[in-house]
C-alpha cells in the first residue's frame, strides 16, 4: 500500500513562509494526480491544492490562491507546497494524497493513498 509523507511544518510568524514536501513509498510509477488537504479540530478536512500527473495543471482553494503553489519533481517522486504570506488562519494539519488519475479532483474522498500529516502553525 502507497504511504504519503508530509514534511517541513514547523511554527511560523505572520507573513512567514514554509515549503512542505511529500515523498510517497510504494509508487511504481509517477502516474497520478496528488491533492493537498488541511484539517483542524473544529473543520472537516478541507481542500488546499492539487497537482496533475504531469506538473502543468495546478487548482487552488480560493482562500490560498496567490499565496500557495504546487509543484512536482517526478524524477524524485516528491511533490511539494510553497506556502507564502501565511496568516492565523492557515494553521491546520497539512496532507498530501495521491490519486490514480491524471485529472484534479477536489473531494478528499475520491483520493486514494494517505499517510500522516504535518502540523503548521501561524502565530500572530
Amino acid at each position: 500500500q502507497v504511504h504519503q509523507v508530509v514534511s517541513g511544518g514547523g511554527l511560523v510568524q505572520t507573513g512567514g513562509s514554509l515549503r512542505l514536501s511529500c515523498a510517497a513509498s510504494g509508487l511504481t510509477s509517477s502516474a497520478y494526480t496528488v491533492g493537498w488537504f488541511r484539517q483542524t479540530p473544529e473543520n472537516d478536512r478541507e481542500f488546499v491544492a492539487a497537482i496533475g500527473a504531469s506538473g502543468t495543471n495546478t487548482y487552488y482553494a480560493d482562500s490560498v490562491k496567490g499565496r500557495f503553489t504546487a509543484s512536482r519533481d517526478n524524477a524524485k517522486n516528491t511533490v511539494y507546497l510553497q506556502m507564502n504570506n501565511l496568516k492565523p488562519e492557515d494553521t491546520a494539519v497539512y496532507y498530501c494524497a495521491g490519486r490514480n488519475s491524471q485529472f484534479i479532483v477536489t473531494i478528499a474522498g475520491r483520493y486514494d493513498y494517505w499517510g500522516p500529516g504535518t502540523q503548521v502553525t501561524v502565530s500572530s
